[in-house]
């Protein structure tokens, strides 16, 4: 349900990367508007919000009024308190502005069928269930989700107009048949859903990541989690998170997946260098947690510092435990390595307790960098 949830966000970036020209496209036939777009989503991507901000004010004074606005502020706060937790004083702001798109969309939608009113609304409704499943706000997501689903099927009309559609159909392709099969629980709910087809949806998912504008990042996000979480195939994974970070140097996100891979791969060298060249930089509480984990992953593996490395995990985990849902990859991750440590000094009741920790919080128990 999660990954579901993940690829209804995936469609808010839709609207900021297309290059059709259908016939009631109002915003997308202003190439001025267009490119400010572009300029505003990658300034979000490397986390200079406030020349974001100011992009889209330029935006909101060419259509005033216009859903988009309201998707774009939606995006833009998202990032900027990332992650946005349920007592975040931005939250209210962030549905406010994503309900109001909902409303504007739905509303130009009845009136003129355009597409471009149907996007946004799948916008403003993905981003919003991708906030309320991370933070476990099951009550709120469900009566979003009815009205999501039916809106992407009449979507699939407009293939032959949006030409990044290809993401879309590879997500759909991909994990339509790739889910059903390693959590046979969902399988029952796939009957009414027409079957996809794997090897098309990477191939789709590699061609939006090659010339898709803004969606090129999240087309390359997902190949670098379906190669590394269900293809077992790291040098891919690799690949694309190294093509990420290269796109959006300043973001600790995409940062800390590239140091991950490089981990995995057993490239200590270079990822200790992306590790001293960025770890001081970071003034999110969340992602220098993530980093102190991943440094207690380098200590123990290249250099077998264990007492640091022990260090490390125990003051990553301490310190995103107040994330809530948010901390429990990174959380595994540094069980996992204190059960090794453990093991290493004969200690088996911590090895045995450290290691159920981390099977208890890891969705892919095999990404344990044993």
């Amino acid at each position: 349900m999660k990954s579901l949830i993940k690829i209804l966000l995936s469609t808010a970036l839709f609207l900021l990367s297309l290059n059709a020209s259908g016939k009631d496209m109002q915003i997308l036939k202003d190439t001025t508007s267009i490119r400010l777009i572009r300029q505003g989503i990658d300034r979000i991507y490397n986390f200079r919000f406030s020349e974001a901000g100011a992009i889209f004010a330029k935006i909101d004074k060419r259509h005033p009024g216009h859903p988009v606005t309201y998707l774009l502020k939606g995006m833009e706060i998202y990032w900027e308190n990332f992650p946005l937790m349920p007592a975040s004083p931005a939250r209210k702001s962030f549905e406010e502005s994503l309900h109001k798109c909902i409303d504007l969309s739905e509303n130009k939608q009845k009136q003129t069928e355009e597409p471009e009113y149907l996007l946004i609304n799948l916008c403003a409704r993905g981003l919003l269930l991708l906030f309320y499943t991370d933070n476990g706000l099951s009550f709120e997501a469900f009566p979003l989700i009815g009205g999501t689903y039916q809106g992407i099927r009449s979507s699939f009309d407009y293939t032959s107009v949006f030409s990044d559609f290809n993401y879309f159909t590879g997500i759909f392709n991909y994990y339509r048949e790739v889910y059903p099969v390693l959590y046979p629980v969902y399988k029952p709910l796939t009957i009414i859903i027409p079957r996809g087809d794997k090897l098309a949806g990477i191939k789709q998912l590699r061609i939006a990541a090659g010339s898709a504008i803004v969606l090129r990042a999240e087309a390359l996000i997902f190949l670098s989690q379906i190669f590394l979480n269900y293809e077992n195939n790291i040098q891919q994974s690799l690949f694309y998170c190294m093509t990420l970070h290269e796109l959006y140097p300043d973001n600790p996100s995409y940062e800390e997946e590239y140091i991950k891979n490089l981990l995995l791969s057993k490239q200590y060298d270079k990822a200790e260098s992306q590790l001293l060249s960025h770890e001081s930089n970071l003034s999110n509480s969340f992602f220098r947690a993530q980093f102190t984990i991943l440094n207690g992953i380098l200590k123990e593996k290249k250099y077998h510092d264990y007492k640091t490395a022990s260090q490390l995990y125990l003051t990553g985990i301490k310190d995103i435990s107040v994330y809530g849902n948010y901390d429990r990859e990174f959380s595994a991750f540094a069980y996992y390595g204190l059960s090794r440590i453990s093991e290493s000094t004969g200690d088996k009741y911590n090895t045995k307790q450290y290691r159920k920790l981390g099977d208890e919080l890891a969705d892919f128990k095999k990404i344990n960098f044993d």
